[in-house]
């Protein structure tokens, strides 16, 4: 799935909620996702090297976790975000294939999500980092054949800058 992804650092995450509550848009309730990141050998950071990301996600505390197998693809002179997701049975045997593919982890990254649908292609995430209580904004599109990858991140610029949000992040959350 090609995407264009745009992500801020968010001042207030109430006050930000709270605009977005004055358009009666409101975020689901908060769960849990814990990302191993893994990267090839003589990975650069924005470049266009894939990154394969386990991650754990709990969404009520008697609830089995879903583990989800996800390949990261940020294509630099495009601005393309190839993003692929799969459900994974077997957590720490996926590991060990990701592991012998010759792939090494870099990082672990903790957060508690909130969700917002804005429309069928555009979803809304806001992100508290449990390793210092910071939260970013994610915005994400779908992109089809009839926006341009740069007029569609342009847009998902002005949205976040409509709620007041202007430090826009480059780095993933691995690289904070």
């Amino acid at each position: 799935m090609k995407k264009v992804i745009v992500k801020c650092r968010v001042r207030s995450a109430e006050r930000f909620k709270k605009r977005l509550n004055g358009v009666e848009l409101k975020f689901s309730p908060v769960y849990w996702q814990h990302d191993r990141v893994f990267v090839p050998r003589g990975y650069k950071g924005r470049s266009n090297f894939p990154r394969l990301i386990m991650r754990t996600e709990m969404h009520e505390v008697g609830d089995a976790p879903v583990y989800l197998l996800s390949l990261r693809r940020h294509i630099e002179d495009s601005g393309i975000d190839i993003i692929e997701d799969t459900k994974i049975t077997d957590y720490e045997g996926m590991v060990d294939i990701i592991l012998q593919l010759g792939f090494k982890q870099v990082g672990e990254v903790s957060r508690r999500r909130e969700e917002l649908k804005i429309s069928p292609k555009t979803m809304l995430y806001l992100d508290t980092l449990d390793t210092d209580d910071s939260t970013f904004a994610k915005i994400e599109l779908v992109l089809d054949d009839k926006v341009s990858p740069e007029a569609a991140k342009s847009d998902l610029i002005s949205t976040l800058r409509s709620f007041g949000e202007t430090n826009i992040i480059e780095s993933t959350y691995f690289e904070l």
